[in-house]
């Protein structure tokens, strides 16, 4: 299937700010069975885009805007194949034993510790001897029952948590969006020596039975099995990575992948907006756009040095 994804930021700075510097994670990957078809990044006030790839492969752009402004839009247009294979069959994995073998003779080490919002808690702990997880049967059983699990014990509610929000926040109200319950799945399975990652990317609505909204991005996990190699979770929408699923950049946790992150000077309320259209290549471009992803923020109280937004990240739904 190919795809039409079109992804537009905006910010809106009261009074106006400057000499801001941001990143953008918004270049869908192309690798395996997905590849980006053509792509294009627009910004307003116009800024020198530059381009680099990090650590894990994922595609960065970057730029400043010197002088003072008020609104900032970010325009990310792409054309995507994605073809991924059939999901793999507990027939195709491997046991225990070959998993710790893989993982001992390759470099996975990132992915197995502890991250800035992947890490053990006492809740988590909790919710581990709940669901009595621990490493039994075949690995992907465990992954795949575990995937159920979280979608049944939590409920999906958009805002219910902040873009820095620590896993203990969802962990105590039993509900989260697709960072939260991706960020608690990779938490739970690290333990179990199985290397796990995030993914920051889109998901195409096809029928209406996804929990996660339209016009957000979205996130999921991959977890290495021997036989298959990297299979994806969705414990947001209980499902496994298929067709649907855009990926965009891969990391420890969401620190990694922010689709937009950056510092500026001056104090300034912020407000940001997002909204993802994804739907087939061959289809119109809808009449009314999906309602768009709002959040307000004040400025910190540092006057005169460059301030960290946070509200600058895109919470991912």
């Amino acid at each position: 299937m190919i795809y039409s994804v079109r992804h537009i930021t905006n910010f809106v700075y009261e009074p106006a700010i400057r000499e801001s510097v941001m990143e953008v994670r918004v270049q869908p990957r192309s690798e395996f069975q997905q590849r980006c078809l053509t792509f294009s990044l627009d910004v307003n006030p116009r800024a020198n885009i530059m381009v680099y790839r990090d650590f894990l492969g994922n595609t960065v752009h970057h730029f400043d805007i010197p002088g003072r402004y008020t609104q900032l839009k970010i325009t990310a247009q792409a054309l995507v194949d994605v073809s991924p294979p059939p999901p793999p069959q507990v027939s195709d994995v491997a046991g225990w034993e070959d998993l710790d073998a893989r993982v001992a003779e390759s470099d996975y080490w990132e992915m197995l510790l502890p991250s800035r919002f992947v890490r053990s808690t006492e809740l988590l702990q909790q919710l581990a001897s709940e669901l009595h997880l621990e490493r039994r049967g075949n690995p992907l059983e465990v992954l795949l029952a575990l995937n159920q699990s979280l979608y049944e014990t939590f409920d999906y509610v958009p805002n219910s948590t902040q873009v820095d929000s620590p896993i203990d926040d969802a962990l105590r109200t039993r509900q989260g969006v697709c960072q939260d319950l991706s960020h608690i799945m990779i938490a739970l399975v690290r333990p179990l020596r199985i290397p796990c990652r995030y993914v920051s990317g889109y998901l195409f609505h096809e029928n209406g039975q996804d929990r996660s909204p339209e016009g957000a991005t979205h996130a999921w996990l991959e977890a290495f099995l021997p036989g298959p190699g990297w299979v994806a979770f969705d414990p947001t929408n209980n499902l496994m990575g298929n067709e649907r699923h855009v990926r965009v950049a891969i990391g420890r946790d969401y620190a990694d992948v922010p689709p937009t992150r950056g510092v500026y000077k001056g104090e300034a309320e912020s407000e940001l907006s997002v909204t993802v259209v994804v739907s087939p290549a061959e289809a119109p471009l809808p009449e009314e756009m999906p309602p768009a992803t709002v959040v307000r923020s004040r400025p910190l109280a540092v006057p005169g040095t460059f301030q960290y937004e946070q509200q600058q990240q895109q919470q991912q739904q």
